[in-house]
């Protein structure tokens, strides 16, 4: 709640204000990232990861699409540069590949979020992207709770398709609500990006349960107390990121 409260607060008041606090979000799970590679002997440097992060941020919100690409190839550089000094050669491919897959996942897909908010309606746009998010962890939820008996993947036992058609309905009857009342778009608009958002935020959970596998961790950090770390929570967010700007620009 006090998150929500602080990314709405911020959104609907100083725009840049609340890339700061994106910035705060991805940078924390950025170091439960790196971290949780450090577990199984990864390296990845924090320092230039998070400059990545804040020159991708300010890339995009200052200069657009082309800047956001060219920060992300330019940082992508520095951290195969900056593994060639430090540790030798023994682990180099390994250690430059996660450093350069953290800088990627979630720090650029983190800052498609200024894309959104460079326009007019930026903080409408905003807040759609997240709520037809949250509605998809909400609806999977409830629909897995009450209905759930098919397994849909043994990635994550838990998951089932019938919480899947559950995060479906919730999406899209949230994204056709808030696109007609927010964006004055059709309901077919905004079905559309709530139903793509239900898929790929479940694909989100998906890719991060298979990083936590493999690394053999239970969650990738401890600041949420039920919930794991903030990248237990920017998982689904970050998947449905891209697709969500590309749909409102393409429709609005």
């Amino acid at each position: 709640m006090v998150l929500g409260g602080l990314t709405i607060g911020s959104l609907y008041t100083i725009k840049e204000l609340f890339l700061v606090v994106v910035v705060a979000a991805v940078g924390v799970g950025v170091l439960e990232l790196i971290k949780a590679f450090g577990t199984r002997g990864i390296k990845v440097p924090a320092i230039p990861v998070l400059a990545g992060l804040v020159g991708m941020q300010a890339g995009a919100y200052f200069g657009g699409p082309v800047w956001l690409i060219a920060a992300f190839a330019i940082f992508a550089f520095v951290l195969l540069i900056w593994r060639m000094f430090s540790d030798g050669t023994d682990g180099y491919v390994r250690d430059a590949t996660a450093s350069v897959f953290t800088l990627f996942y979630p720090a650029m897909l983190s800052a498609f979020v200024a894309l959104l908010l460079t326009e007019d309606d930026g903080h409408h746009r905003v807040l759609i992207f997240v709520a037809v998010t949250v509605a998809s962890d909400i609806g999977g939820y409830i629909a897995g709770v009450l209905f759930g008996r098919h397994q849909m993947t043994v990635i994550s036992p838990k998951k089932t398709w019938e919480g899947l058609a559950g995060s479906v309905v919730a999406c899209t009857a949230v994204g056709a609500w808030l696109v007609v009342w927010l964006l004055d778009g059709d309901i077919w608009q905004g079905a559309l990006i709530g139903a793509l958002a239900a898929v790929l935020a479940t694909v989100g959970d998906l890719i991060e349960s298979m990083i936590k596998r493999d690394l053999g961790i239970k969650d990738l950090g401890t600041i949420l107390p039920g919930h794991g770390g903030l990248m237990d929570r920017l998982d689904s967010l970050v998947t449905t990121l891209v697709p969500a700007w590309l749909l409102m620009t393409l429709f609005f």
